[in-house]
């Protein structure tokens, strides 16, 4: 059962860092024109800003409410989303960036040392596994798009 549970700790975290299946955050950004960040592309609602707002704020907010019993979590949808298209300044998107990292190392850790079948006592059913899943695949999911806006912007290495 050890052996089990280590592999599946060790596969979540893998998850979490992206790679493997697919291209992680850091792969998505690599190189994207600053120019870019705030543009929507061919009438779509979002930026590339915007979508890693989101990964930040949705990524913070499940390992918060992993943390901490007192975490409100923000309104749905209108906190979740930047209303600005592109960041104030180079330090803004530098500060969300190292944040999504931030929170990601934070999570892996919860993930290494707590139980992760354990339910959070201050949840409905919600444990350390399913919030990882849950931010692994959210993530991924955002990754996607902002690589598809890369393509859709020509600054996507094919």
């Amino acid at each position: 059962m050890a052996d089990t549970q280590q592999t599946i700790i060790d596969e979540v975290i893998k998850l979490l860092q992206g790679g493997s299946a697919h291209a992680g955050l850091d792969d998505a950004l690599d190189n994207l024109p600053p120019e870019q960040r705030g543009v929507k592309p061919h009438n779509l609602p979002y930026s590339i800003w915007q979508l890693v707002e989101h990964i930040r704020i949705a990524q913070w907010d499940m390992l918060a409410f992993s943390k901490d019993s007192s975490h409100k979590s923000p309104k749905w949808p209108d906190e979740y989303w930047p209303q600005e298209a592109a960041p104030a300044s180079e330090e803004v998107w530098n500060q969300s960036i190292q944040q999504i990292k931030s929170d990601l190392n934070a999570l892996i850790d919860l993930v290494k040392t707590r139980n992760i079948y354990e339910p959070i006592p201050h949840g409905d059913g919600q444990n350390i596994l399913r919030e990882a899943l849950q931010a692994a695949d959210h993530t991924a999911y955002h990754v996607a798009e902002i690589i598809l806006l890369r393509r859709l912007l020509g600054s996507w290495k094919s």
